[in-house]
């Protein structure tokens, strides 16, 4: 994939996890943060919802977070990509849930406690 050919983009966020997705016109390949891999059938369900499975070349750069946040990342950036290529997917994609960003996050610790709401241990001497 070179950098002149056309693409379309999006941003897909989830917890802490940012992915910039490019989807180019090719034959399925993805390729996550300059390897090539295989991702997971969750992950290209937008790709297979509008049955553009084996028709675009995805590339991803992805930062922050876990393995599953940022899965979940590159799936949200992907479906948008979709819509900048054809916005009638739009409706299909709505529906499933692809377009709605997932905004719970970690909720910070408080001091005096051992996690955001668990206290110590009571004891009555």
């Amino acid at each position: 994939m070179t950098n002149s050919e056309k693409y379309f983009y999006g941003t897909g966020r989830r917890k802490t996890a940012t992915a910039r997705v490019r989807i180019f016109p090719g034959s399925g390949k993805a390729t996550v943060n300059d390897k090539e891999i295989v991702l997971p059938e969750n992950v290209v369900e937008p790709l297979k919802m509008v049955g553009k499975l084996q028709s675009y070349d995805i590339s991803v750069k992805v930062n922050g977070g876990g393995k599953t946040g940022q899965l979940e990342a590159i799936r949200h950036g992907l479906s948008r990509a979709l819509i900048e290529l054809n916005s009638e997917f739009r409706p299909q994609l709505k529906k499933a849930g692809f377009l709605t960003r997932d905004q719970r996050e970690v909720e910070r610790k408080k001091p005096g406690l051992k996690k955001a709401r668990r206290a110590p241990q009571w004891s009555k001497r």
